[in-house]
């Protein structure tokens, strides 16, 4: 019995997965700035706790956002003290949607005429208005 009990804690171990997809596949994964591939993907990864993601594809916007990797119960003290040996996978799922760009979706004279109206607002933001008084220095005193 002993000897059986060594051989199942020798060939055991947890497994960690991390499995992506996203809408619409194909979009290049960076997990932690580490880049993973295309979606849909599975990876396997050592520790749970929290992970900075980022998805692109052309023709789509940048995704970047944060997610968690959530510590299964079984994987809890002092419930892993029993099932550390035992081969159980672990599988994180995480889906994200892409947003087309405005790029892809709007026609060219569109695009530039937003893109100039959001330079223009911006400009009038760090310009001072042409009627104001300009600046006067006064002598710092001795």
């Amino acid at each position: 019995m002993p000897l059986a009990l060594l051989a199942v804690a020798i060939t055991g171990c947890s497994r960690r997965t991390l499995e992506i997809t996203s809408e619409p596949s194909g979009a290049l994964v960076w997990v932690n700035d580490v880049e993973l591939g295309r979606t849909p993907l599975k990876a396997s990864f050592q520790h749970y706790g929290e992970y900075d993601v980022l998805l692109r594809k052309d023709g789509f916007e940048p995704l970047r956002t944060h997610k968690t990797a959530y510590t299964p119960l079984h994987q809890r003290p002092p419930l892993d003290l029993v099932t550390a040996p035992l081969p159980i996978e672990n599988t994180t799922s995480w889906h994200f949607t892409l947003e087309p760009s405005k790029e892809s979706t709007l026609a060219k004279e569109q695009l530039e005429s937003e893109l100039t109206a959001r330079a223009d607002e911006l400009r009038k933001q760090i310009e001072p208005p042409a009627d104001a008084p300009a600046p006067t220095t006064t002598p710092a005193p001795k």
